[in-house]
């Protein structure tokens, strides 16, 4: 047995035995074939292979697979195959046995989605960026190969998202950021929205403790009166559903820890001011007189005579479905306590895509030729993987941008209808139907009226792409388009045509050196020119001499001079090399150093002593003291701290997690922080006033900046002042909203 193995006690093996059985009665419930056998034989291999093997909590590991296949068959809907591949997902990388002793033991199929889990194992992202790149594209190559291997990741690692208390602090940022983001927005592309929310809201739990804590506390204060207001607007549906002669039931839908702080943050207002925290599901049983759509939209005329809609909430998603499957009639109505209501009307099949996403999706279309919004964005995720050598960073960027949650249809000249993500523009559009069409467009006629590159698509229009030869892409496209696919082809264009500049130099440079008789130096005048221009990469300095941005004059006299300069001293490049960029080799040393150096300090105290020596405050979040924070260790020792849920923060958690730092204020109000604030009330004589005695007598805070704008007896004002820490601005904050004449006020973010 080895060292960090112990045997399990009688009590453990009977909890093992118990949490299998579990297993096999989810699996029971299911319409699947039932195929026992297998399971049960890679459930005890399974156990064999990690036996006496213990989990950080104490746990037998068994347990972790277990729970894993459970959520497999039972959350996510899918087969033994899944079940067998959950179970058997850690064998070949913690213990001794191969994918191949899987495929004998197991079949083929099974093996495949044991070695794609393998692959991406230890999350998304190694410590390097080369690695980075790679095991990325692993976890989409697999994604796009067998869907399976990333429905069973997100499964292992929703399991690992419940358990991560028993994690160090560090490590917690960095599981619950790269949850953040990318598990949770992959989970709802692919339509698992019960998992995506959980992921969210866990990874909210570990990255903000008190607010959620917070947040989750007022809302089970408000549980008895939410769901008192849920029956008296539930009351009269019931009767109208029953007087149409459907099954059906009910679900009230209370918004989660996350979405309510993501509303708050994203809008600035306090918890009581989120007015949209209920939502009701009608689910019923269709008849098979009419269409689903059609009962649906009967439903939607039949609540509409009860509670009047807002006209501008009512969302189609029967006529133009989800890309990823996702169909439903959402409608918004007044309630009886004159608060809005959502509405989602759907039927069991429906419900079961929105619950369960692919899996249901698929099973559903079982049978039918069917190339759904889904199966189209799987090719999409395909057509990303022809660049061969992709910045780790930008891929990331770029696959992000597929896994958006709004949607716009629009219609080709032919009434075709096409889906694409909210906010993308004609080039988005002409990307989307080719490539070349994208690379020469010039213009649009939206709606038959001519509209440039950078024009935004609204839902409903119909777009007629404008095409010349003579157009080429240029640099500026890419803050005109948002969409992976045209982002991606237009980096492609810029390679490929610097690739082009690169070739024209190495000719130009070989001609220079004809021309002064130099050929058989060639490695030297290199060297030495680039010391000269101060660059490091050969392909640098051919790309910038073939778009005539540096001269190769200077080269005679560089061969000729007899002075013997510093950099002479070093060693040639060699020519074989000359293309080659050796930035990632060297970030990865770097990378290694600093991995080293990390384990030295998990922890750092801020005070003002230390700042700017041993810290740095984030120039993109701006966090200011009693800020939830956490640093990052730079490649010279040095801590830059951002807020938990600073945006740059949660890419650098996904890929460096190990130069994760926890921080913590030691600060003694001697440095201010300028911060800006909000706010809006009745424009009444006076306000203003007791709002600058508050400011200047009650805090003696610093004020360098006020805006007021008065209209119709409201008044709007934003201004910036110094304050020592977040206590400060929260206090100051509380006691301006005092006044009964101020309706809102908020910190906000710069």
């Amino acid at each position: 047995m080895k060292e960090n193995e112990t045997a399990f006690t009688e009590q453990e093996e009977q909890l093992i035995e118990q949490e299998f059985e579990a297993l096999l009665a989810d699996y029971a419930q299911t319409r699947h074939r039932q195929k026992i056998d297998i399971i049960t034989k890679a459930y005890l291999f399974a156990k064999q292979a990690h036996q006496g093997v213990r989990r950080r909590s104490g746990e037998p590991y068994i347990m972790h697979p277990l729970a894993v296949a459970r959520i497999v068959v039972k959350e996510i809907g899918l087969g033994s195959t899944s079940i067998c591949s959950a179970l058997l997902h850690d064998v070949v990388e913690d213990t001794d046995y191969t994918t191949e002793d899987i495929s004998n033991l197991f079949g083929q199929k099974i093996a495949s989605i044991v070695d794609g889990l393998t692959k991406i194992s230890g999350g998304v992202f190694g410590e390097q960026a080369s690695v980075q790149a790679e095991n990325f594209r692993k976890l989409i190559l697999t994604m796009s190969e067998d869907i399976r291997v990333i429905l069973i990741k997100i499964a292992d690692r929703l399991h690992n998202m419940r358990t991560l208390e028993f994690q160090p602090v560090e490590k917690q940022y960095k599981i619950a950021g790269e949850t953040l983001y990318i598990y949770a927005p992959l989970a709802h592309r692919l339509g698992l929205f019960p998992i995506k929310t959980e992921l969210e809201n866990l990874s909210f739990k570990y990255e903000h403790p008190e607010i959620y804590a917070e947040i989750s506390k007022k809302l089970a204060d408000n549980k008895n009166s939410q769901m008192e207001a849920y029956e008296a607007f539930v009351a009269p549906i019931k009767l109208m559903l029953e007087e149409m002669g459907y099954e059906y039931r009910l679900e009230a839908r209370i918004k989660s820890p996350y979405s309510i702080w993501k509303k708050m943050r994203d809008k600035n207002i306090r918890f009581e001011d989120v007015y949209d925290l209920l939502a009701v599901r009608i689910i019923f049983s269709p008849n098979t007189e009419r269409s689903e759509k059609d009962q649906c939209w009967m439903i939607y005329s039949a609540l509409t005579e009860i509670y009047k809609p807002h006209p501008e909430r009512i969302r189609d998603w029967l006529s133009t479905p989800k890309s990823n499957g996702y169909e439903a009639l959402h409608v918004t109505v007044m309630g009886q306590n004159g608060e809005w209501v959502e509405v989602q009307i759907r039927t069991t099949r429906m419900h079961e895509i929105a619950e369960k996403g692919l899996a249901a999706h698929w099973k559903y279309k079982m049978g039918e030729d069917d190339d759904s919004e889904l199966d189209r964005w799987l090719r999409q995720i395909k057509d990303l993987l022809e660049d061969p050598e992709p910045n780790a960073m930008d891929f990331l960027d770029t696959f992000k941008l597929n896994l958006f949650a709004s949607e716009i249809c629009v219609f080709t000249p032919n009434g075709e209808i096409k889906t694409l993500p909210l906010g993308a523009t004609t080039l988005d559009f002409a990307f989307m139907l080719h490539t070349e069409l994208g690379e020469h467009c010039i213009g649009a006629k939206v709606n038959h009226s001519l509209q440039p590159l950078s024009y935004e698509l609204k839902s409903g229009d119909q777009v007629e792409i404008l095409t010349s030869t003579n157009q080429h892409p240029q640099k500026e496209w890419l803050g005109w388009v948002t969409t992976a696919k045209a982002k991606t082809g237009l980096r492609n264009y810029f390679k490929r045509e610097d690739r082009n500049f690169i070739h024209l130099g190495e000719q130009l440079f070989e001609e220079e050196l004809i021309r002064l008789n130099k050929k058989d130096v060639h490695d030297m005048a290199l060297h030495r020119l680039l010391n000269y221009y101060g660059l490091r990469q050969p392909a640098t300095l051919m790309l910038q001499v073939g778009k005539g941005q540096l001269s190769l004059q200077p080269l005679d006299s560089l061969l000729n001079s007899k002075k013997k300069s510093w950099w002479q001293n070093l060693p040639f490049i060699s020519s074989k090399n000359k293309n080659n960029d050796n930035t990632e080799e060297t970030t990865d040393t770097a990378d290694n150093k600093n991995t080293a150096d990390n384990k030295k300090t998990k922890h750092i105290i801020l005070t003002e002593e230390n700042e700017g020596i041993e810290y740095h405050l984030a120039t993109c979040c701006h966090p200011i003291p009693g800020d939830e924070v956490l640093a990052f260790r730079d490649r010279n020792g040095t801590f830059v701290v951002h807020k938990r849920d600073c945006p740059e923060a949660n890419k650098l958690k996904s890929s460096f997690g190990k130069s994760i730092c926890t921080a913590e204020w030691k600060t003694h109000r001697i440095n201010t922080f300028e911060e800006s604030v909000e706010l809006q009330g009745i424009d009444k004589m006076g306000v203003m006033k007791k709002v600058m005695d508050i400011i200047s007598s009650h805090f003696k805070c610093n004020l360098t900046e006020l805006h007021i704008s008065a209209h119709d007896g409201i008044f709007n004002g934003n201004m910036r002042l110094h304050v020592y820490d977040r206590q400060e601005i929260e206090n100051l904050c509380d006691e301006i909203r005092q006044i009964k004449e101020i309706n809102y006020i908020q910190r906000i973010d710069k």
